[in-house]
């Protein structure tokens, strides 16, 4: 089985319920073409490197697949170069390497798409758990030294030039 990714950034002048039927109809395009599909991230709202068709912003997604076959991406591409809602979309064939680090990411031991687990206290759920906050210590206070002013440098004019007396004696 060959392991593709497909990211894609949809307009966000859209609709939430837009931008999540524009996603959906490309999970069904995959599935449809018996793609199993592995993972589906919806990054959210980011701003773009360089605004693309006078937009700043666009809602990011990415979609983790696997095919036996590879004849899918040409469809998935031309289905995604037509769609004006897509602002831009990029295919990858993921090796093994991209693959385990696709896993790892998903289960958390490099950086995690989970989010912050709930703690339960008697089978009831609790707000998120947050780490507690680091101990303030108190730094020695730091006393400003009196700030060194320069004085201007004394500028002595130049001794004017000595100039011989012109006599208006003619001999």
């Amino acid at each position: 089985m060959n392991h593709y990714e497909v990211n894609f950034i949809i307009d966000p002048v859209l609709s939430g319920d837009e931008i999540k039927s524009t996603a959906k109809v490309y999970e069904s395009l995959l599935k449809d073409n018996e793609c199993q599909i592995v993972h589906v991230n919806e990054m959210g709202l980011k701003q773009l490197a360089y605004p693309i068709n006078k937009r700043t912003s666009g809602v990011y997604y990415c979609i983790e697949f696997s095919s036996l076959t590879g004849g899918i991406i040409a469809k998935l591409e031309l289905a995604l170069r037509r769609d004006e809602r897509i602002i831009r979309h990029l295919s990858v064939k993921l090796d093994k390497y991209g693959v385990k680090y696709n896993d790892d990411r998903r289960t958390g031991k490099i950086t995690s798409y989970k989010k912050k687990e709930k703690k339960k206290v008697d089978g009831d759920v609790v707000a998120p758990v947050a780490p507690a906050p680091a101990p303030v210590v108190a730094e020695k206070p730091v006393v400003a030294e009196k700030p060194v002013v320069a004085e201007p440098p004394v500028v002595t004019p130049p001794p004017a030039p000595v100039v011989a007396p012109v006599s208006n004696e003619e001999e």
